[in-house]
């Protein structure tokens, strides 16, 4: 039997297009993400990372901290992931760097991460037409709005397809 409902507006998620960056705008990443023990030794043990900060509990309990630390890397990457379905899903051809990365705070198993990002600035690109360079601050807290990680993200993103006005 076939329908006689008008066919449905689709709508697919994707990042920004170059054109919609605005350069006046916090993005608030939701939700955020909560870094589990498990993910942290995988993430560890997978980078060949050994060090006793994030693999060893009894030895890290007569550190600084007291406990394990999350690996920094797991934690850069997890803040840059968590903006890729608001920001570049399908609409980013590179990412060019990272500048500026630093982690004022320790995260810890069962800290739940949220970021956010700011556009710093965005050009077209001189190289490659159809494209610009935008540049991103990252910044990621934990539950209690501690700042955790930053970084500086430079990426070519694609301008707006001709086809989609």
């Amino acid at each position: 039997m076939r329908s006689t409902q008008p066919a449905a507006r689709r709508v697919e998620q994707r990042g920004l297009w170059f054109e919609e960056f605005d350069l006046d705008c916090v993005y608030s990443h939701r939700p955020g993400r909560t870094l589990t023990e498990a993910d942290n030794v995988l993430f560890t043990t997978m980078t060949m990372n050994t060090q006793s900060l994030h693999l060893d509990a009894a030895w890290s309990e007569g550190q600084p901290f007291g406990q394990r630390l999350v690996n920094s890397m797991f934690t850069l990457a997890t803040l840059v992931g968590l903006s890729v379905a608001q920001l570049t899903e399908g609409t980013i051809s590179a990412n060019l760097g990272l500048e500026q990365v630093a982690f004022p705070k320790p995260v810890f198993h069962g800290d739940t991460l949220y970021a956010e990002t700011r556009v710093l600035d965005k050009r077209l690109s001189r190289s490659r037409p159809g494209e610009g360079v935008v540049r991103f601050a990252h910044t990621g807290r934990n539950q209690h709005g501690d700042v955790v990680a930053e970084a500086a993200r430079v990426t070519l993103v694609r301008q707006r397809p001709q086809e989609q006005g």
